[in-house]
């Protein structure tokens, strides 16, 4: 399916003076949802892509990570449903298996396996080049969104005075040039931004950057066939557990009745990619579940690493000075460690962020009046990522061997707390399917702190102090004896 052209043609890309035009650098996830946002408030969206797309779903070049394991919370679903409607009908024939976070994925907690029972919380699991080439569709059918592929933004363009951006300078692979002038540009680019350079160019200081590294790496490979056909389950988690327990591993159904199989490993303990390794390393987990399952599978891929997974917070939001008309979001400002899953959904909130700001200008100023609106988004966008970025750094606090940071008396005052509820998950329903909500991003952390939730939490703390005090006692007596 054609969305691009190849080469810059700079007759057709000419803006008529009377429309709103829009520029989005990038066309990952958080790229496209813009794209589609920006389609309600501009006549012309330009997605300016340095990748070749695909024909058929498949990894492409500048998503490196597009291999490994990529899951949409139950949140980024619902939102994806609200802006692209019909999407989990097309992901339904696509083969995308349903999955209800409780009953049909097991996850190893500290205490034990988490309890099964059907919650709603649920989401269709597929690869993320599926989910990407649904969205890159959807987007290129509406007649006000042109691609450039493999093209590349070389710098930003200002007024005389740098106050406002007007535009990117962009080049193609034949060494094309030329200038793209719009109302307003989008960098969507994803961890490789280029715009703290592109901003120091223009006389602005660089963003103050926050990176909070557990050293985490992936290996995931891809199988047809696992073990054996009688996995209970369309999704299983073995997570590492602090401090002591560094690898994990996971099973993820996925379209074409395929299982992804991801290995992982904290603090520098990344999984081999090598044959014999990455099976010796899946045999060492805490539980041989993962390792039966693959042993005698059948792969259908080889076997990727990845290990760029830093938490990394590029804080615009507090730049003292920042031109007009030029905004951030996705992983170009807030990237967070992948193991939590949190990056495509968070993408696709900061995306309705914009969304609700443009809609928020529209009412305040004339139709191509923007000014302010870059610095309320960039503030708003940092109190989206306020809470995510605090699950997944506290949660690295967690290891020895993190840097960027130490954890304070609070978080270590919540990670005692934080273990006693998924000691009580493990047994208790209801407090699992508020710590599932949390991690959906369906509820915020505070849930925790329901009277009710911390209720059974006590109740818990009681019951196993007791049955260790007696376990002492039969213990004394065996002694005596």
């Amino acid at each position: 399916m054609p969305v691009s052209n190849v080469n810059i043609n700079t007759e057709q890309l000419k803006v008529d003076q009377t429309l709103t035009r829009a520029i989005v650098i990038g066309s990952g996830i958080a790229g496209l949802v813009t794209a589609q946002v920006l389609t309600k408030h501009f006549d012309q969206v330009i997605v300016i892509e340095r990748d070749c797309y695909p024909e058929e779903p498949a990894s492409r070049q500048g998503v490196p990570q597009s291999h490994q394991l990529h899951v949409l919370l139950t949140q980024g679903q619902l939102i994806l449903e609200q802006l692209f409607p019909g999407l989990k009908a097309e992901l339904t024939d696509k083969g995308s298996p349903l999955i209800d976070w409780t009953a049909d994925c097991p996850l190893l907690l500290p205490s034990g396996w988490s309890p099964r029972f059907p919650s709603g919380i649920t989401t269709r699991t597929c690869s993320r080049n599926l989910l990407e080439s649904l969205l890159r569709e959807r987007v290129a059918n509406n007649n006000a969104v042109k691609f450039l592929e493999k093209t590349q933004v070389t710098s930003l363009l200002g007024n005389s005075n740098h106050t406002t951006i007007t535009g990117v300078q962009v080049k193609d692979t034949n060494g094309t040039t030329a200038e793209l002038h719009a109302h307003l540009v989008v960098d969507a680019s994803g961890r490789s931004s280029k715009t703290p350079q592109w901003l120091q160019t223009l006389g602005y200081e660089k963003p103050k950057e926050t990176v909070i590294n557990s050293f985490l790496g992936y290996a995931t490979r891809l199988y047809q066939f696992l073990s054996s056909d009688d996995i209970n389950c369309k999704a299983l988690y073995l997570m590492p557990q602090a401090p002591n327990h560094t690898r994990g591993g996971s099973l993820y159904q996925v379209e074409g009745d395929r299982w992804m199989v991801c290995l992982l490993g904290v603090g520098r303990d990344y999984p081999p990619t090598d044959e014999a390794g990455f099976l010796g390393f899946a045999q060492s987990l805490v539980s041989p579940v993962v390792y039966d399952a693959i042993k005698h599978g059948q792969p259908i891929s080889p076997i990727y690493g990845y290990q760029r997974t830093e938490n990394r917070w590029c804080h615009y939001e507090k730049l003292a000075k920042s031109p007009e008309n030029f905004v951030v979001l996705g992983d170009a400002v807030c990237a967070f460690n992948p193991v939590y899953g949190q990056g495509m959904t968070i993408a696709t909130m900061g995306a309705l962020t914009l969304d609700q700001c443009l809609e928020q200008q529209n009412q305040w100023r004339s139709h191509k009046d923007l000014t302010g609106l870059a610095r309320r988004f960039q503030k708003q966008l940092a109190k989206v990522n306020e809470v995510p970025w605090m699950m997944a750094t506290s949660d690295d606090f967690r290891w020895p061997t993190t840097e960027g940071g130490k954890p304070n008396f609070i978080t270590r005052l919540m990670h005692s707390y934080l273990n006693q509820v998924m000691q009580t998950a493990s047994n208790n329903p209801q407090v699992y399917q508020v710590f599932l909500e949390v991690i959906h991003l369906l509820k915020k952390p505070t849930a925790f702190f329901h009277p009710s939730i911390m209720m059974q939490v006590l109740l818990n703390k009681k019951l196993t102090l007791k049955q260790s005090n007696s376990s002492d006692v039969v213990s004394d007596l065996q002694v005596n004896v």
